[in-house]
Formats: C-alpha cells, sequence, structure tokens
C-alpha cells in the first residue's frame, strides 16, 4: 500500500499554461481524504510553490528548491535545508556575468534577474493571473553580483542558467561544471512553454540547467520526510517530468513518468502516464490510489 505520493509541479501537475485541472484537484482531495501524504515536489521557491500547494490541497509539506528544502506548509517551518554556499553562489554568477548569458536565482522566497525573460517570463505571466498572496515574488535588479555579495542574509536555492542558443547554452555548461561543490543538472532538451496574450499564446522555449548545492535532489528531501513519518521508500510514489525528478522517480517505489517528458526520461520509471495536458496525474492517483 502506498502511503505518500509526490507530485512535480511544472510539466507534471501544472498544463502548459501553468494551471491545475479541476480533474487532478479531485484526484489529489481523494487521495488525502484516504490519508495519504500527497506532497508538491518542485524546484520552484516557497511561495510560488506554496501557492499551488494550496490551490491543489496538497498542502501538508513540500520540497523546493529542487530538494533544497523541506518546509512544513501547515507551521510555515522550514524543516531541513541544503543552501547553494555563498561563496560557491558568487563564483556562479561571475562565470554567467563575464559569459552574457541569462540567468536567476532563487532564495527560499525569491526569484532575483536581471530582466523578465525565459523562465522568469513566465512566471511574470503567471503571477497577472493570480491575487498577491500566490504570486511568485520576482526582483529586477541590474548588477546580481553585487546584490548578493551586500546582501548577506540571501540564501540562495538554486541558480537557473537559460539560452536559446544550444552551441552558446553547451559552452557555459562546460564552465559550470568547473565549479566544485555543486551539481548542474544535466538536461537535454528544451523548455516549453506558452504564455497566453489576450486571444493569442506566446511559445517560450529555452535550454537550461538548474545548479544546486553538491547532492542535492527532490529524493534526498522527501527519504527525510518519509523517515519523519516513518514510510518506507516501497511505500512513495513519485510523479515528474523531468531530469530533476529523476531521482525521485528512480528511488520511489513507484516511478511514474508523464508522456510529455523526453524520450531519455522514460526509462528511469515504472510507468508512463497521459500528459500534463491530459491529467496524467489524475490518471495515475485513479489506478494506484484511489482505484475506483
Amino acid at each position: 500500500m502506498y502511503k505518500l505520493v509526490a507530485i512535480d509541479l511544472d510539466g507534471t501537475l501544472l498544463n502548459s499554461y501553468g494551471e491545475i485541472s479541476q480533474r487532478n484537484k479531485n484526484a489529489i482531495k481523494k487521495s488525502m481524504e484516504r490519508g495519504i501524504q500527497v506532497i508538491i515536489a518542485s524546484g520552484r521557491p516557497i511561495t510560488s510553490a506554496k501557492s499551488y500547494a494550496n490551490e491543489s490541497g496538497a498542502n501538508n509539506y513540500m520540497v523546493c528548491g529542487n530538494g533544497s528544502i523541506l518546509y512544513d506548509v501547515k507551521n510555515d517551518e522550514i524543516i531541513y535545508d541544503r543552501f547553494i554556499e555563498r561563496q560557491k553562489a558568487l563564483q556562479i554568477i561571475k562565470i554567467c556575468e563575464d559569459n552574457s548569458i541569462f540567468f536567476s536565482i532563487y532564495t527560499e522566497n525569491l526569484a532575483i534577474s536581471k530582466s523578465m525573460n525565459y523562465n522568469i517570463s513566465f512566471y511574470n505571466n503567471e503571477n497577472k493571473k493570480v491575487p498577491d498572496d500566490k504570486k511568485t515574488n520576482i526582483k529586477i535588479v541590474d548588477n546580481i553580483y553585487k546584490y548578493v555579495e551586500e546582501n548577506s542574509d540571501i540564501q540562495i536555492l538554486k541558480i537557473t542558467v537559460c539560452d536559446e542558443s544550444k552551441i552558446i547554452f553547451d559552452g557555459i555548461i562546460r564552465k559550470l561544471r568547473e565549479v566544485k561543490n555543486v551539481d548542474v543538472l544535466d538536461v537535454e532538451h528544451m523548455a516549453k512553454k506558452y504564455i497566453k496574450c489576450g486571444t493569442e499564446e506566446r511559445k517560450v522555449e529555452y535550454y537550461y540547467t538548474e545548479i544546486t548545492s553538491k547532492g542535492v535532489d527532490k529524493w534526498g528531501a522527501i527519504k527525510k520526510l518519509a523517515d519523519n513519518l516513518k514510510i518506507d521508500p516501497s511505500e512513495i510514489i513519485a510523479i515528474g517530468d523531468n531530469m530533476n525528478d529523476k531521482a525521485m522517480i528512480e528511488n520511489a517505489g513507484l516511478g511514474i513518468i508523464m508522456q510529455n517528458s523526453a524520450p531519455y526520461m522514460k526509462q528511469f520509471a515504472d510507468v508512463v502516464v497521459c500528459d500534463n495536458n491530459n491529467d496524467g496525474v489524475a490518471e495515475a492517483l485513479e489506478k494506484y490510489i484511489i482505484k475506483e
């Protein structure tokens, strides 16, 4: 019997427009009513992930920043954290700035960027549709290096690097991999999201990577929660679509991947379900938890 379900947000629970379907919400509600711990496991910071946790009803615990934080939603408390070392973050920022490549840094409650491009533009568009308490907090600054250097209280969950050119992107990845004590996510495909502009829509496509402290992944934080709740790994379901979900999909008792994931990701899963625009999360919960 499964006792815990960890669900990724972007590309998994959320459709291509950043929305949660009613069928997915209903499936989560029914699963929670059966005593199952359903948690969000996302790369997003707390504020952004929390709004979706509350909307979906999976609002007991969350994994944020790709495993950098385990958060107790009900008690508004960080249970576990693994932030990037400050000097390592500054080293990465300098590499990005010296090579004129787009990047953004994420604290537990804030996304910091120089401009509204790539993933930041998607979050900014989301913000237009939700009340203030559900917005992803975005701060635009001219000099990120200086901002981080002067604000010693900043704790960085992850750094995201983006570019539309595969050649430029691969070049920066090689340099970032030389930084010690951090992990650079190995993503081989482009991110594809859609932004609604009135009656029209705009596709946002880019290559990207996410950088965290060494040894940080979603599974580490999920395992920490499972140990606290006395849940065995065999009693866990993990549902995701991307390379930052690989560890949890491989280690959970049942690893589920979305149909919209890159082909190379499907080899790591036990089961493939419908894509994120056709309620793949609900399909998984209905089959393995609700069983109606």
